[in-house]
């Protein structure tokens, strides 16, 4: 194909689409996994008020510490239809890595904050 504008429009459109269909595949595949079991152990030591499916570990990636911190934020949805609370159960060092992320909607009614799980 020869490199004119058209030529590399035409190669990122194609690429894009390749993309789109790995991502897809890959959703489709994700669809058909197990939900992870839940652990007996950790129901018997929920707080009452406490919805039975939060976490008791770390909600980073890879941690397997103990969460000690409930982080919320509520901010205005990008698309301005209502607010969204983002909640995440955090150890305690990933939650001093924590800070406001969405100051750029913050509105009225802005939340952040770090409560402790005990």
């Amino acid at each position: 194909m020869a490199d004119t504008k058209k030529g590399r429009d035409k190669q990122a459109s194609d690429a894009a689409n390749r993309q789109r269909e790995r991502e897809i595949e890959a959703s489709r595949e994700r669809a058909d996994e197990a939900e992870p079991p839940r652990d007996g152990r950790d129901e018997s030591r929920r707080e009452g008020n406490e919805p039975p499916d939060s976490p008791r570990t770390c909600h980073r990636r890879g941690c397997t510490e103990p969460a000690t911190f409930v982080v919320l934020e509520r901010y205005q949805e990008e698309t301005g239809h209502g607010a969204v609370e983002a909640e995440a159960f955090l150890c305690t060092e990933h939650t001093a890595e924590e800070s406001p992320t969405n100051l750029d909607t913050a509105y009225a009614d802005y939340v952040f904050r770090v409560e402790s799980v005990a």
